[in-house]
């Protein structure tokens, strides 16, 4: 690493790394453990920013959902910065790679925007011997609906219209149904053209569960990580699809709210029909994610969504990303990297900083629950 890298490396505990693909960084050390204590082995703190690197050593793979990239980029770097002799790679892709490379036993865990299948439990029990995996809801967060319609800054649609629109029935921009929602507003006759995911992908699905539980008539697909409806064009990743709704006038599409800020996407109010559309931000994601039930059994904290919500302020259209990790039977060399790792990104410091990156944080009590279970992993 040159020495001008480094020297910022350590300068930064904060700010967002772009990169694309997978993410291999090199391990930096903090300047600032005036103490003496360091990152690595026997149980010690990191002084710079009381992370606990505990015997955490060597590389930790891991990789699945591109929703949480832009967070799992900003604690893989504070960790590593942290953590002096510790790597850990995180490659985006998507959650269905990220489920098949962990029932592989390629990566020390995945990132998932769906809860583990009953058919994946049962494979990873090979993996995870004596377990299983498990699901560990870490972050949360909207799914922006993005737009590029010249002349157009704001635009609010609801459930059926969305529907409409993802299954090709609504094509025009001026059709009168948006048109109803956005009265005074100058709608262009133009034609839309709506972008999805073009790989197996945990947004997709949650996505689809909006559709289906707040549009029933209108959305008749299952709820799948494989886009289900015909027409429409595919592109690679959350970066994809907003890259193209970025580029293209008339587009829209549907991506994690941190890619519509980074490139000025404007996104759509939903109409959920509470007093007021609400927008796609973090607060307005929490309320909605506040609202989850844990559904999984033991130690697994799968979550139960609200989709059809209609509190004052809460925005529907919400995902939460699960790290998925062995309940028992991880690998004793991965293991406790695994275990420092997710202590951080769970703990208050990791927490804290998912709402400046356009994400929510895990409700305080399902949070605790994390925590906990992340302490018995085994």
């Amino acid at each position: 690493m040159k020495l001008q890298r480094k020297n910022r490396l350590r300068a930064t505990a904060l700010g967002a790394l772009a990169v694309s693909g997978a993410l291999v960084l090199t391990a930096c050390g903090s300047d600032n453990n005036s103490d003496g204590s360091t990152g690595g082995n026997g149980g010690k703190t990191s002084a710079a920013s009381n992370i606990k690197c505990d015997d955490a050593k060597g590389q930790l793979l891991a990789s699945g959902s591109s929703a949480q990239k832009n967070a799992m980029d900003l604690w893989v770097k504070n960790y590593m910065a942290g953590c002096s002799g510790v790597e850990v790679n995180y490659k985006s892709s998507s959650s269905g790679e990220g489920i098949v490379a962990f029932n592989q036993g390629t990566v020390g865990f995945a990132g998932s925007d769906s809860a583990l299948k009953p058919e994946e439990v049962a494979e990873s029990k090979k993996i995870c011997k004596g377990g299983q995996g498990i699901n560990l809801p870490m972050v949360g967060g909207p799914i922006a609906i993005g737009y590029h319609l010249e002349g157009v800054d704001s635009l609010t649609l609801d459930a059926p219209t969305l529907a409409k629109i993802f299954d090709g029935k609504i094509k025009k921009w001026n059709d009168p149904a948006i048109a109803k929602l956005n009265s005074g507003a100058k709608l262009p006759d133009k034609v839309i053209q709506p972008f999805h995911r073009s790989e197996d992908s945990g947004t997709t699905q949650n996505l689809g569960k909006y559709l289906g539980a707040a549009a029933p008539s209108d959305w008749k697909y299952e709820a799948e990580k494989k886009w289900p409806a015909p027409g429409g064009q595919a592109a690679s990743g959350s970066s994809g699809v907003a890259a193209q709704v970025k580029q293209v006038d008339g587009a829209i599409g549907y991506f994690e709210l941190s890619y519509a800020t980074s490139q000025s996407i404007s996104t759509v109010d939903i109409n959920t029909g509470g007093s007021t559309p609400v927008k796609a931000t973090p607060e307005n994601a929490s309320k909605a994610i506040a609202a989850a039930k844990i559904k999984g059994t033991g130690k697994d904290l799968a979550l139960d969504l609200d989709y059809t919500t209609k509190a004052e302020g809460a925005y529907p259209i919400v995902l939460v990303t699960y790290e998925v990790v062995c309940d028992k039977g991880n690998k004793a060399e991965t293991l406790p990297t695994v275990k420092s790792f997710l202590n951080y990104t769970a703990g208050d410091e990791g927490q804290k900083l998912l709402t400046d990156a356009g994400y929510a944080p895990i409700p305080t009590e399902i949070n605790a629950k994390v925590r906990e279970t992340i302490a018995s992993l085994s």
